[in-house]
């Protein structure tokens, strides 16, 4: 055994809390129900175990705001195992890590180049420090409806025509698997003094297959939030908050090296003791260690199989996206849709469905799978709907959610859906995200807001993309996109008024 796998067969926060656990130690101290006594019907639903080990932060245990023993050491161990120079474990998900990304690099007033194509967290980042954003239109796919990647002469233009922007945000990959060109993206940013911080919630596998996309610390990229707990294993809510900086040759598993970019950096250097700073601004003091636990066992696990364990899931989604391009209408979408350009790379491991073919809007098939099959999708949109495969699936699911697509066809399928909204709309933005949420607004009859400017975000969730934005000028375009997707039961959330019937403007 090598010396990484070796420091990486440790589990440090799960290792004293099993230690913890067979002192008998008599709790006076929070939480309050006192290993599962104080509510037996918790302790029932969950389990003894599960009960024992939520505690509270104590010196054995470490603490997750001011780490120096087993946390501390556990936070290391991940970032050696992402190739990163520090790691952060996150408890309020990658929510989290992503607003404390925000924070780290701009300051109100200050610019951000980012592909409009967000997650809500990044605008409400936005909205809580005042940063401003400056978009990147993705555009997006004729026949598919989604969003694409960035390319690198939008992003070039961007930095030409924004040169105090103080860094790039980027989506690797996104929802649907669709990666930009990040190495370039870094070389770039850094070569005009930008850094570079990336939404990585849908690709913590990226770093433990050579199959797959780069990850965000083997392009160099100066920040990444990744959702351990989507595809790496760990409990919901659950994540880490890497920091970059690594040159070449700094850190190896023995098959791969992590580094920053090759050329010249003229972009500052994040110091990880001021990100702890910033995410102790928000994160709570009273950590769960049954999420520090999950985010260090799952860590000792890709660590050790992560290569095996989603080379699998690969084999596993390309199977399936065989199987059900054979069924007929559906298309499983793969990497023939690489171009070099806003498809530069895709995640094979996204098993996305475009069902318009087979006369059904994405939602629809959701919908019948769910009620009519048992099978629980990850979401689906207007044309299409989301499979995610990770390290739990079994190839008997997927077989038997291939049979519940031909049976849908078979029994639910029409004539071919030729024209539907898109799923992204280029934004008019108008005032920055803090302006506007905290401007002097009203409520309007929906029907009468085109024209006027949104001073709230509207998203259907999951994914959790703005179809609107605080800032942003309402349009026809937006309005028919929110009635159709309230038509086909998309759950649409951020408006204060949940009935749609009507959105909050500025005044």
């Amino acid at each position: 055994m090598n010396d990484f796998l070796r420091r990486q067969d440790r589990a440090p926060i799960a290792e004293a809390l099993e230690e913890y656990s067979s002192e008998r130690v008599v709790p006076f101290d929070v939480p309050g129900h006192k290993h599962g006594r104080g509510n037996p019907e918790l302790t029932a639903f969950l389990g003894e175990r599960t009960m024992t080990l939520d505690v509270n932060s104590m010196k054995p245990l470490d603490n997750l705001c001011h780490p120096v023993s087993v946390i501390k050491e556990a936070e290391e161990l991940a970032a050696e195992a992402f190739g990163a120079k520090a790691a952060f474990f996150m408890v309020g998900g990658t929510t989290s890590g992503v607003q404390a990304m925000v924070f780290t690099v701009a300051a109100r007033g200050e610019k951000i180049i980012v592909p409009r194509n967000v997650h809500r967290s990044v605008i409400n980042a936005m909205v809580l420090c005042g940063a401003v954003p400056v978009y990147v239109d993705p555009g997006a796919h004729d026949e598919l409806g989604i969003a694409l990647g960035m390319t690198l002469a939008e992003v070039e233009k961007a930095i030409a025509e924004n040169p105090d922007a103080k860094a790039v945000f980027v989506n690797n990959p996104t929802y649907y698997g669709i990666c930009s060109d990040l190495r370039g993206i870094v070389k770039l940013a850094h070569a005009h003094g930008m850094l570079v911080v990336v939404d990585e919630a849908h690709g913590t596998h990226l770093s433990f297959s050579d199959r797959l996309p780069v990850s965000a610390m083997e392009a160099g990229a100066d920040m990444a939030a990744v959702s351990m707990h989507k595809s790496g294993g760990s409990l919901t809510q659950s994540a880490f908050l890497l920091v970059g900086g690594l040159q070449k040759a700094d850190v190896t598993d023995g098959s791969r090296s992590y580094s920053a970019d090759d050329g010249e950096s003229r972009a500052p250097v994040i110091d990880p003791a001021y990100v702890r700073q910033i995410i102790n601004l928000t994160q709570t003091t009273s950590g769960s260690y049954l999420f520090l636990s999950s985010l260090d066992l799952s860590r000792k696990r890709l660590a050790l199989h992560g290569k095996e364990l989603f080379d699998k899931v690969i084999d596993m989604a390309e199977y399936a996206r065989e199987e059900i391009n054979a069924i007929g209408g559906y298309y499983a979408i793969g990497s023939e849709l690489i171009n070099g350009g806003d498809i530069y790379d895709f995640d094979k491991t996204k098993l996305v469905i475009h069902t318009l073919p087979v006369g059904l809007a994405g939602i629809e098939v959701y919908d019948l799978l769910r009620d009519e099959y048992d099978i629980q999708m990850e979401f689906g949109d207007f044309g299409n709907c989301l499979a995610y495969l990770s390290v739990g699936d079994r190839i008997r699911e997927v077989e038997r959610l291939v049979g519940a697509l031909s049976e849908i066809r078979r029994h639910f399928g029409k004539d071919p859906i030729v024209s539907l909204p898109n799923n992204y709309i280029a934004p008019v933005v108008v005032l920055s995200p803090q302006e506007a949420f905290y401007a002097n607004a009203e409520h309007i009859p929906f029907e009468k807001t085109v024209g006027r400017i949104a001073a709230e975000s509207i998203m259907c969730y999951p994914p959790g993309i703005p179809v609107l934005a605080p800032g942003e000028k309402i349009t026809e375009e937006v309005l028919e996109y929110l009635r159709y997707a309230q038509e086909k039961g998309c759950q649409i959330t951020g408006a204060e008024d949940s009935s749609l019937k009507t959105l909050k403007v500025v005044k």
